[in-house]
């Protein structure tokens, strides 16, 4: 496993390299991190994961200074899966050049997350256009669970680039709870208590049928849960997985949800 701490040494160690795949990652890695490098792994002569804290994709101070950082750890869990490169760049070494054209999200896509953290997804588009720039590779490997993530990066791909985005399944933990960095950051009653309201809500889709309005139900939960669990929750809407326009019909939609445990923000969808 090389360790690539620049851009030169990025450029040397891939020069020649063909089908190469990447992982982006912001670190805290978890066996949902390690499933998409496995994928990496199977699929591509090479793999590389990226290990950046990206900092134009946090619209709060605070929180990209709690973001959980462990290198070490990291490393470690890297070089037991034999990955072939890792890529740990600073911020000049992405950032080094201006945007010839700024990012935008379209006014129909500032819903979801994109209405309540401006500027997060121009960040996340932003670096993931520039990691791939730097890097050239010929898949990308990202998760489900990070879902309107996915879809514009996506968007934003098939106009930009040639790396091909590949769909990884969300990896959950035995009590259905999404893994996530940030649950490093969340007790452990709070877990439990996310495992719970994640519970309830695969019991609420297995429940809806065709005649009642699924939204209208979803907002008497929205306010159900909140009291009950004591958290806030910020959006709790079914959406079609296509467009991610709100639907009331149960074919290729998902319930997306984000909340407050600990003042740590938590999304899924379901």
């Amino acid at each position: 496993m090389k360790i690539l701490l620049n851009n030169n040494d990025l450029n040397e160690a891939l020069y020649n390299v063909s089908n190469l795949g990447f992982v982006p990652t912001m670190g805290g890695l978890h066996t949902g991190h390690i499933s998409l490098i496995k994928r990496s792994l199977k699929e591509c002569n090479k793999t590389i994961v990226s290990i950046f804290v990206n900092p134009t994709q946090f619209n709060n101070k605070n929180d990209f200074k709690k973001y959980p950082r462990n290198n070490k750890k990291d490393l470690k869990i890297l070089k037991k899966l034999n990955i072939d490169f890792v890529y740990l760049p600073s911020v000049n070494d992405i950032y080094s050049s201006k945007r010839l054209h700024k990012i935008k999200i379209n006014k129909k896509d500032q819903i979801l997350c994109a209405k309540f953290r401006k500027g997060h997804f121009e960040g996340v588009i932003d670096v993931m256009d520039r990691l791939t720039t730097i890097i050239k590779p010929k898949k990308i490997f990202m998760g489900e669970k990070d879902f309107q993530q996915l879809y514009l990066v996506k968007k934003f791909f098939k106009k930009n680039h040639l790396s091909k985005i590949v769909t990884c399944k969300t990896i959950r933990n035995k009590n259905n709870l999404a893994l996530s960095s940030r649950n490093l950051l969340v007790n452990k009653n709070n877990l439990i208590k996310a495992e719970k309201l994640t519970q309830d809500l695969i019991n609420i889709k297995k429940s809806f049928t065709k005649k009642i309005n699924l939204n209208q139900i979803l907002n008497l939960k929205k306010k159900e849960f909140s009291k009950m669990y004591n958290l806030k929750i910020e959006y709790l809407e079914l959406r079609n997985k296509n467009n991610l326009k709100k639907t009331n019909k149960l074919q290729n939609s998902n319930i997306f949800i984000a909340y407050y445990l600990d003042k740590v923000r938590l999304i899924d969808n379901l």
